[in-house]
């Protein structure tokens, strides 16, 4: 795991020195040693190393990384420019599109987001291939409450999405009443028509941001 090199580092390095990442550290590399793991090491801070914690403006809460070869590079709900638009992000932009009037790009390389300021967190880190949360309860929830604890303290107005009901379990920590929450349920094709369609949480975001005099988020993702 490559180290966190930003602002971020100083926040977190606590979580470094505790007995639970110890043991998250061995099991990782346990199984990147013996297993096929994604996303590849290098990117599994990628969210924290693309979006810089003072730069942060907007929050996307996922689950674990996608866990088929080549998709996963470390933001959830993102892959490589090469890659096919896996079908909750095919929502995504539907949304986007009714919502703001955004074309739908051809690809669903969503760095563009992140260099924003959009958080695009996972809250586990790591999978092995083709066995979605395979990782789950293996530490990683704790690294990232760690990081959502941080993000509510932040004295500045930020937007939390919380799609589906795992991101929805962390709505306890945010208890700060600068930050806008905006719950939906979670935009997979199973659960899409019933609330994520229609719920505008890019122009609502938005609004929220220019009405705090931040700057908003442009969510056009271009074509390549």
């Amino acid at each position: 795991m490559p180290p966190i090199s930003n602002d971020w580092l100083a926040m977190l390095k606590p979580e470094f020195a505790k007995p639970y990442y110890a043991k998250l550290y061995n099991k990782v590399f346990e199984e990147y040693r013996t297993t096929t793991v994604f996303p590849p090491g290098d990117d599994i801070f990628n969210a924290f190393a693309f979006t810089p914690l003072s730069e942060v403006k907007v929050v996307i809460l996922g689950q674990d990384p996608y866990h088929e070869p080549g998709q996963a590079h470390g933001l959830c709900f993102s892959v490589k420019p090469d890659v096919e638009i896996p079908p909750s992000l095919v929502n995504i932009y539907q949304e986007l599109h009714e919502d703001c009037g955004c074309y739908i790009p051809n690809n669903g390389y969503l760095t563009k987001w992140a260099k924003q300021g959009v958080l695009l967190l996972n809250t586990v880190l790591t999978v092995r291939a083709h066995q979605a949360n395979s990782h789950k309860g293996i530490g990683w929830e704790e690294f990232t409450d760690a990081a959502i604890r941080i993000l509510n303290g932040i004295d500045r107005p930020i937007v939390f999405f919380l799609w589906g009901r795992p991101a929805q379990m962390k709505k306890s920590m945010l208890n700060n009443p600068k930050h806008l929450i905006l719950e939906a349920p979670h935009p997979s094709p199973l659960s899409a028509y019933r609330g994520f369609f229609g719920s505008r949480p890019f122009s609502r975001a938005n609004k929220f941001l220019e009405q705090h005099g931040i700057e908003p988020i442009d969510w056009q993702i271009e074509n390549v």
